[in-house]
């Protein structure tokens, strides 16, 4: 392990007469290294183990850490003030015995039900197994739907050529299954023996927060083999549609990804919470007033009558003037008015929050029958900041909408296809009688599309040809003729479904083949390269060469990324291509533009050289591929546009006014075109035909945002509707 220079300090010993000077050194790793079943090398790096304590409290450190919780409570702290002060025998007027049994009382009572909050949401986080003893360099066995327990290298898995299926929702909330794959050279280690004699060493980056980035070389029989974030499975991802999969741990306990994003737990504190420490701030400061117009009076009193009795009833040693009689009573007068301080309130609050957390899951009409599921509260401390809520920031797909796509509309050739139809009276055009390997739940009403497939329309058969090829499904085949797809994304779902019952059926893919089946005859498309999506790019390509020995770029992605990259020929098409896309957003539809490109022999092994140089970069490698995917990702010719639906879930529009009508201000963010924004707030309810004015601000910095903000009368930021184009 290499580790880079921290931070030092010097301390000195003095021992028999002699100094000694010596130094402290802290570092900081700066790489890793780890060795496959080698637990004796592995050990030397101290490495974190696997366990994690994800709960507020342990026994230790329970007592300590809830009493500096409770004391954070003003009325707490003033008893505990008042107890020292009914100690002190000059100044006590009552028994401490009547201020410590209540205070005990409530720290004991909240103590109970903040360890039982505590423990019913370990329960919650924590899975059966005990993965406490894995740790870094083992080689662990998952199966399906169950728990990653460690950041893994995945080595090898029961389904062909290395794949495996995660979820993610754990970590980044999405529900979409997402594919990891093994490399090449570890794939055929399927059986337990062989991977009891693996001793490849990995080298990777340190422990992070990045949870869509992971940097690594692979190290085994005399060969390095570049890793990436697609050979890892993370610590809280699901094993899914995969029988079993082995992977080698690099990261454990706190130093997996997801413990490196997750904060320390806070002890959280309610609007009411704020409120009631207000009050007693208030009621205290009431009581120091008495307290010190009773100490005057005291004073007063002492010095103009108590003075005449000194001869026969003298002060009390220490006192010895009229000013130190009053400062006691002072004191005494806190004590005996301590009663203005209310400190059953805390406990009537705890009470009241108990049984309301029992409403919550005993409310019918918070039951889910679908799933048959009932609400269910799983602390007693924050219930009634549902009553306290002013905004709410809400994802448009997969929240407000039912993340179902199905292919609605597509623009070829600047031709619109998709008519709008009455369901009910056009019936769904039936693809089985040509196509025996059709969806039979996909659905088109547009009679002219399929007719242009069957003309042999080369654009037409492009179009979809890219929707065939340019995606990351994979595809599995239960029987014959019975295609399951399982897609990272709906949207690519629906595409390649789209096809499929078009004629262009995606079949199987290997690491360096695409089949697919197109109008009845199989076609294996080598390939070549594939330029990922991201938040960034907005756009995806694949790089193939079909059987004639000719090699294209297909890619799909926004609109207002592929239209900077089109050659200038496109200019005409791309006006017409781009009404068709307006039209679709005022639709509410997600849309996505789609073009080609044919690269000559000379210019892709240019490019392939420099894409395999900047893939095995170990420094600056994602900038360096994004430089080379944009080198080749232009001067594209564009095919057309594609529009798919995603409607709102039941009882959207419904919920959306009931919350308006409670002043309750929403915001969605979505990636959506702006004229699909404002589609999606008229159908969800978020905008209305009675607001007169609705305002849209357009900017691509903070700055600019914010200008725009600023110009904008302030009475019409209570009922606003937000949407940002990414």
């Amino acid at each position: 392990m290499v580790y880079r220079w921290h931070q030092n300090y010097f301390y000195i010993l003095y021992i028999s007469g002699h100094f000694y000077i010596s130094e402290f050194v802290f570092f900081t790793e700066e790489e890793r290294r780890v060795r496959a079943n080698d637990r004796e090398y592995n050990e030397k790096f101290q490495y974190a183990s696997n366990c994690i304590m994800t709960s507020k409290y342990n026994i230790i450190t329970f007592l300590p850490v809830n009493l500096f919780e409770q004391f954070q409570e003003v009325a707490n702290t003033y008893f505990l003030f008042l107890l020292i002060l009914q100690l002190i025998p000059q100044i006590s007027s009552l028994s401490w015995f009547t201020t410590i049994v209540p205070l005990v009382l409530v720290l004991s009572i909240t103590a109970v039900k903040d360890a039982t909050d505590d423990y019913v949401s370990l329960t919650h986080t924590h899975s059966k197994e005990k993965w406490m003893n894995v740790r870094v360099g083992d080689i662990i066995k998952l199966e399906n739907n169950q728990f990653v327990a460690a950041d893994l290298l995945l080595l090898s898995s029961s389904e062909p050529h290395g794949l495996c299926y995660i979820e993610t929702a754990e970590l980044d909330g999405e529900t979409n299954m997402k594919v990891r794959q093994s490399l090449s050279v570890t794939s055929e280690l399927g059986d337990p023996n062989n991977l009891a004699q693996f001793d490849g060493e990995v080298v990777c980056e340190p422990p992070n927060n990045k949870l869509d980035r992971f940097c690594g070389t692979l190290y085994w029989k005399d060969c390095k083999y570049l890793l990436s974030n697609q050979n890892m499975l993370l610590r809280g991802c699901v094993l899914r549609n995969t029988e079993s999969c082995y992977g080698l741990v690099i990261f454990a306990g706190p130093d997996t990804k997801l413990m490196q994003n997750s904060g320390r737990t806070k002890f959280k504190r309610t609007s009411i919470d704020r409120l009631m420490n207000t009050l007693v701030l208030w009621i205290f400061g009431f009581l120091v007033c008495m307290g010190v117009i009773l100490a005057i009076g005291n004073a007063v009193w002492e010095k103009e009558v108590g003075a005449l009795f000194q001869s026969f009833l003298p002060w009390d040693p220490p006192v010895d003037n009229f000013l130190f009689s009053a400062f006691l009573s002072f004191w005494s007068y806190v004590i005996i008015l301590n009663t203005v301080v209310p400190i059953s309130l805390y406990v009537s609050v705890e009470v009241i929050r108990l049984g309301h957390s029992y409403f919550i899951n005993w409310d019918r009409r918070m039951f889910c029958s679908r799933s048959n599921t009932a609400a269910e509260a799983r602390t007693t401390t924050l219930n009634e900041e549902l009553g306290q809520v002013e905004y709410i920031f809400s994802d448009k797909t997969g929240t407000l909408t039912q993340n179902i796509m199905t292919f609605n509309k597509c623009s070829i050739n600047g031709h619109a296809y998709g008519e709008k139809h009455d369901s009910f009276q056009v019936q769904p055009l039936d693809f089985s009688a040509w196509n025996p390997l059709a969806d039979r739940h996909f659905c088109f009403y547009d009679q002219s599309l399929l007719e242009a497939v069957m003309a042999g329309e080369p654009a037409v058969h492009e179009f979809f040809r890219v929707l065939s090829l340019c995606h990351t499904v994979m595809s599995e085949e239960k029987s014959e003729g019975e295609l399951v797809y399982k897609a990272q994304s709906p949207d690519e779902g629906a595409l390649v479904t789209a096809a499929r019952n078009f004629g262009f059926v995606f079949r199987s893919r290997t690491p360096g083949t695409v089949t697919t089946q197109e109008l009845g005859k199989a076609v294996t498309y080598m390939l070549l390269a594939i330029l990922d999506f991201n938040n960034i790019r907005k756009r995806m390509s694949v790089i193939v060469r079909n059987p004639e020995g000719r090699i294209r770029l297909y890619c799909k992605g926004a609109d207002t990324v592929l239209f900077e990259r089109l050659h200038s020929c496109n200019h005409e098409l791309m006006n017409i291509t781009s009404d068709h896309l307006n039209e679709y957003a005022g639709d509410g539809l997600r849309t996505l533009a789609v073009a080609y490109r044919d690269l000559p022999e000379e210019q892709w092994e240019a490019w392939a050289e420099r894409f395999r140089g900047a893939d095995k970069a170990t420094d600056c490698r994602d900038d360096r591929l994004a430089a080379a995917y944009e080198e080749i990702e232009q001067d594209m010719m564009l095919l057309g546009a594609t529009a798919i639906e995603d409607k709102l879930q039941e009882g959207v529009p419904e919920t959306i006014a009931i919350l308006s009508l409670a002043n309750i201000k929403i915001w969605v963010l979505t990636g959506d075109k702006q004229e699909t924004a404002v589609n999606i707030g008229y159908s969800c309810k978020m905008l209305t035909d009675n607001m007169t004015e609705i305002f849209i601000v357009n900017g691509h910095t903070v700055q600019s945002i914010r200008e725009e903000l600023s110009l904008l009368p302030r009475q019409h930021f209570s009922f606003s509707f937000f949407s940002l184009y990414l």
